[in-house]
């Protein structure tokens, strides 16, 4: 009996009767599908569930890998799932693990985290828009970690789709020889068949797998189960596991005994045994996202000298931005919310911070600027748990003078990813900001807009070269800054929405930066406070005060909001008083009445002002910095 069969009569038979030699590691394949963001891998995940029998057709919600509230608002994939799929090719059953990942650059530490899960990915291409920049990216990803590709063209049935000159980009770019390329519709359909087929030709099984040897494996994913705490996504390089088992973790050194264990289908399905070649999960009483350290190998209780799975590059935060409970009684649970949260997005870093403002908080560090609304969308969605979000940051590496300052600080060199801890430039040599190696897709005839756009972000042009007839890829060498907040929404527009955009960092350069301090009523709001090139502080300053009196509700007394450097006003905007007219009810008699009416008024305007409290909108922290 197949593997398959066995797993449809599942639930009327022991899982000692599951027969391992049934699936050798020869018939087992890991895969990915990589793409730009909205090119169809949600939903060529969802034809190839529907072909191999893994769902029913039509009996599901479109983008089924695409669980949480926020990716189905937004139409984006934000969390890799894994999915395990059971495939009859030429007679023989094959198992196959897909991993749909997401698209967009701000979650690109989610692709790779999956890639070192697989032997080959599926490179995904819309047949209208074509190659874009994370497709580029996501390549070169792929093909640094000797993954097979196959090459895929979706939508070749939409009315704008042009194949051939998409073909002729991804031979231009990526090598690839037009007739290599399969040409699907994943929404019809047509010729999915042929991606499986690929799978099973194409992609070699997994590498160094050894049934025989003691168990090891790769976490890779996790998430958080109320009841069950975390649960763990492995791929087995070596042995068996089952029930019961002691396992240990080589980052942590802490031991834990098996309570569960499976495959994803994509919901969980228990098994009593994973064996090396295969994905599954494993829930073993792992409590905290300290413990479900991603990239960790887990191993049999009591070996020694164990070698590491995989040492991926673990991601670098690109923003910061500080999280604060909207009432300080709900620290505690905004504390556990957080825990879960990046378990579940192990890229976002966590540490404390507290405010003269807002009181006790955390400054979290991200992937962008998307990657920061998500997560705090989810917060809400998933936890319940409201909070208000500073002005996003990038981080600054200042060089001290001085040997009393390098003793207090602790190092010459010194990392600031928050504004209001910025040191006092008396005792600073140089400032640094970190830089990023930019790549632009985009037609031609919008050239002349996005060489402005990149320009006026004090960009620096490294390369350019055509892709095809109409098409350019442009590279650029930005200031963080300058694109983390904004840039893509601007690109976006300039261009219709054809453009693309992907970086990665590049180090950090010597700049002419200041602190640009944000005063309402003469008193400083460090949570609003930012870092800006100076040759920018004015105008930039200028559109922040606008920002704030558009943001800021009406009080009874005149608030003046400012920008200052040092001690220098560069910009200030009034939002004005709400007014009562005190004199209405005088309606004849001296002037002296009404006079002292309005002196009345003023006086009381005045000592409200000195004892009253601005309240400023929770939105107002992330509208501030949009141009």
């Amino acid at each position: 009996m197949s593997f398959q069969q066995n797993f449809r009569h599942y639930s009327s038979k022991s899982k000692s009767e599951i027969d391992l030699t049934l699936f050798p590691v020869e018939r087992i394949r890991n895969f990915s599908i990589i793409a730009h963001i909205d090119h169809g891998k949600s939903t060529l995940a969802d034809r190839l569930l529907e072909l191999t029998g893994t769902i029913s057709k039509g009996g599901h919600e479109a983008q089924m890998l695409d669980r949480l509230q926020v990716e189905r608002e937004r139409g984006i994939t934000v969390k890799a799932q894994t999915a395990t799929l059971v495939y009859n090719y030429q007679g023989n059953d094959y198992l196959l693990n897909l991993i749909d990942t997401p698209g967009h650059v701000d979650f690109s530490f989610e692709v790779s985290r999956s890639l070192a899960a697989c032997q080959g990915v599926i490179l995904l291409v819309d047949a209208n828009q074509g190659v874009q920049a994370q497709t580029v990216a996501n390549f070169f990803l792929a093909f640094s970690q000797n993954l097979a590709i196959v090459p895929v063209m979706n939508k070749i049935d939409l009315k704008n789709a042009d194949p051939e000159s998409v073909a002729i980009q991804m031979k231009n770019v990526f090598e690839f020889e037009p007739k290599n390329i399969l040409r699907i519709s994943a929404k019809t359909g047509l010729n999915v068949d042929a991606v499986l087929q690929s799978i099973v030709e194409r992609i070699p099984p997994p590498k160094h797998c050894n049934i025989n040897k003691p168990f090891r494996a790769l976490l890779f994913d996790s998430w958080y189960d109320r009841y069950r705490g975390v649960i763990a996504v492995i791929a087995v390089i070596d042995g068996i596991i089952r029930n019961g088992d002691a396992i240990s973790a080589k980052h942590t050194g802490k031991s834990y005994e098996i309570k569960d264990l499976g495959i994803l289908q994509p919901n969980e399905v228990s098994l009593s045994c994973l064996q090396a070649g295969q994905v599954g999960y494993v829930v073993c009483n792992m409590r905290s996202s300290n413990e479900a350290k991603v990239g960790d190998t887990l191993f049999k209780k009591g070996l020694t000298n164990v070698e590491e799975v995989a040492s991926f590059r673990q991601s670098k935060p690109m923003v910061f931005a500080g999280v604060y409970p909207m009432d300080q009684s709900e620290t505690a649970a905004l504390r556990s919310a957080l825990d879960k949260l990046t378990l579940n997005d192990s890229s976002v870093t966590v540490a404390k911070e507290s405010s003269a403002a807002l009181g006790q908080g955390w400054r979290l560090g991200f992937l962008g600027l998307l990657h920061m609304e998500v997560f705090n969308q989810r917060l809400e969605q998933e936890y319940g748990a409201e909070v208000i979000v500073t002005v996003p940051s990038v981080p600054y590496k200042s060089e001290l003078l001085g040997e009393k300052n390098i003793k207090l600080y602790g190092a010459r060199d010194i990392i600031v990813n928050n504004p209001a801890q910025f040191p006092d430039i008396s005792i600073i040599e140089q400032f640094f900001e970190p830089m990023v190696l930019g790549t632009i897709i985009t037609p031609d005839v919008y050239f002349g807009p996005i060489m402005s756009l990149a320009l006026d972000r004090r960009g620096v042009q490294i390369d350019s070269k055509n892709i095809d007839n109409s098409r350019i890829m442009m590279q650029f060498r930005f200031p963080l800054n300058e694109i983390a907040v904004d840039f893509y929404d601007a690109l976006k527009s300039l261009s219709s929405g054809y453009a693309s955009f992907d970086y990665e960092e590049d180090g950090f350069q010597e700049s002419d930066i200041v602190k640009l301090n944000l005063m309402l009523n003469g008193e400083i709001v460090e949570e609003l406070c930012t870092v800006v090139h100076v040759s920018k502080a004015r105008k930039y300053g200028k559109e922040i005060c606008l920002r704030l009196a558009e943001t800021i509700p009406r009080q009874m007394f005149q608030v003046a909001i400012q920008a200052v450097i040092g001690g220098k006003v560069v910009a200030r905007e009034n939002v004005a008083a709400l007014r009562k007219d005190v004199t209405a009810k005088c309606y004849g008699g001296d002037i002296s009445r009404k006079m002292k009416l309005l002196k009345r008024q003023a006086e009381g305007k005045k000592r409200m002002k000195s004892i009253a409290n601005i309240e400023i909108p929770r939105e107002t922290f992330i509208k501030v910095l949009k141009r």
